[in-house]
């Protein structure tokens, strides 16, 4: 069993870094139209989730927050814990460029909702503002 999982937007990416596409996890293959049944009790997801202590995200740019938020109801259901415990407790390290690439169809990670409207602020955030939204950040 894997104490580490390692996820990634693309094929290219994930083959970098010997994981798995973020789509495939969530069971979203081209053309099914299904995505992966979740429920409690799921042996499969339990078994694939159960040493796991850390989820790396690489190109973290191309991953929106309705993809995060998937992920994050999935690995919640496999560790059975309070879904106010972020991804089940499991440690998430996020790797690549914030501004990079945009996700297709989701907002980016450092949306910031508090803004009334997209008017008051056309401009992308600096890397710097980006840093102060998500806490905290190591930069190697």
């Amino acid at each position: 069993m894997q104490m580490m999982r390692k996820l990634a937007p693309t094929g290219i990416a994930a083959a970098e870094i010997d994981g798995m596409t973020i789509h495939s996890f969530l069971g979203e293959h081209r053309n099914s139209g299904k995505p992966r049944t979740i429920k409690p009790g799921d042996s499969k997801l339990e078994k694939e989730w159960r040493l796991v202590e850390y989820l790396l995200i690489d190109e973290m740019s191309m991953v929106g927050l309705t993809l995060l938020a998937k992920l994050n109801r999935i690995i919640s259901t496999a560790k059975h814990v309070d879904p106010q415990i972020p991804f089940g407790g499991v440690n998430v390290i996020f790797f690549g460029d914030y501004l990079q690439y945009r996700p297709i169809y989701d907002a980016p990670l450092h949306t910031d909702f508090s803004l009334p409207s997209k008017k008051k602020s056309d401009k992308l955030p600096t890397e710097k503002e980006i840093q102060q939204r998500v806490a905290r950040s190591l930069i190697l």
